[in-house]
């Protein structure tokens, strides 16, 4: 199994205009399933020289997450609906007026049973993947900042049990939810990771934009930004934060080295030895940490914004959806 990171390289680049916000992998292939800033929803297969991008269908804005669990993909939106896609046959099984505002995330259970949406109306809800059935509605997350503003609600995650979720909002709030009740178990914060400007743009920025669980549940990872000096743009340092989430306790701090920006997407090692950690602001970046003496082990710049990104295999690929195309990469050995 790999476990190598210092051996991590881009292995390929697809090259194709339009920006991509989301991608999911479908295990033991090569496809890939997108969603993007055109409204559509699209698979491609992403170890052809000259890959075809095939449009399944449509939302009416952009499409900011995409989950699969088998054939079974749910897309969502800007528009606020999710839509549940069979992905084998290319078609739409149904649609969901979901939130009241913006859709910024979903994902699915590792047994695939249920998926969780989070959007800036600030609820996450859980479905049943198989129905569409709505099994929860959880508040945890104030509508407005301590500055009066409209938050929003990024980022979720699976314990890899499924027997919690994790969600993360603007102001470095987080919650780890009882998939069973819908009960409340644990709340951490990570304020660095939310910028106020109170004089000149009145303005804030940042966020939790990505979560994610240790193999053996006990530490939840968390990325974003830090401190921004000039609200109107991506400059704070990327930022990972690791916690004991059950003791509320943070284990580990780091300001992404020289890269700067948002971290998308964070992804524990199986062995919980370190994490990998992507994102960008005008340029992109993948970089992985020794979570034991809390370094840089590997960094790898990207030439353009990484979004979202799935992994193979623990790590066998990782694979990004950028500005103007899409990213393949390997850690072999």
């Amino acid at each position: 199994m790999p476990s190598n990171p210092e051996r991590f390289r881009i292995a390929r680049q697809h090259n194709q205009p339009g920006i991509y916000l989301s991608i999911a992998h479908k295990p033991g292939t090569e496809t890939l399933y997108l969603g993007c800033a055109d409204f559509k929803v699209v698979e491609v297969d992403s170890a052809s020289p000259r890959p075809t991008f095939r449009e399944i269908g449509r939302h009416a804005s952009y499409v900011t997450c995409v989950a699969l669990h088998g054939d079974t993909l749910i897309s969502g939106s800007y528009d606020r609906r999710l839509i549940w896609w069979d992905a084998e046959a290319r078609r739409q099984v149904r649609s969901v007026d979901a939130h009241g505002r913006w859709i910024r995330n979903v994902v699915i259970s590792p047994d695939g049973r249920l998926a969780a949406s989070v959007a800036d109306d600030m609820v996450c809800k859980v479905w049943e993947v198989a129905t569409g059935r709505l099994v929860h509605t959880l508040r945890g997350h104030q509508e407005r900042t301590p500055h009066h503003f409209p938050s929003m609600l990024y980022a979720a995650a699976f314990s890899p049990d499924g027997r919690r979720l994790a969600t993360g909002d603007k102001v470095g709030h987080i919650v780890i939810w009882d998939v069973t009740t819908g009960r409340e178990e644990r709340t951490l914060e990570a304020p660095v990771m939310y910028t106020w400007d109170p004089r000149q743009r009145i303005h804030s920025i940042g966020g939790i934009r990505s979560l994610a669980f240790s193999a053996d549940g006990n530490r939840l990872a968390v990325g974003g930004m830090g401190q921004v000096g000039n609200i109107d743009h991506l400059e704070g340092k990327a930022r990972v934060e690791v916690f004991d989430w059950q003791a509320g306790r943070r284990t580990t701090e780091f300001d992404g080295s020289r890269y700067r920006g948002l971290v998308n997407r964070v992804a524990f090692h199986s062995s919980g030895n370190w994490l990998m950690a992507a994102g960008g602001a005008n340029n992109g970046f993948f970089f992985f940490l020794d979570l034991s003496r809390n370094r840089l082990i590997r960094e790898e710049q990207v030439p353009t914004h990484v979004h979202a990104a799935a992994v193979r295999a623990d790590f066998e690929a990782v694979y990004a959806a950028c500005h103007q195309r899409v990213v393949v990469a390997e850690l072999r050995g």
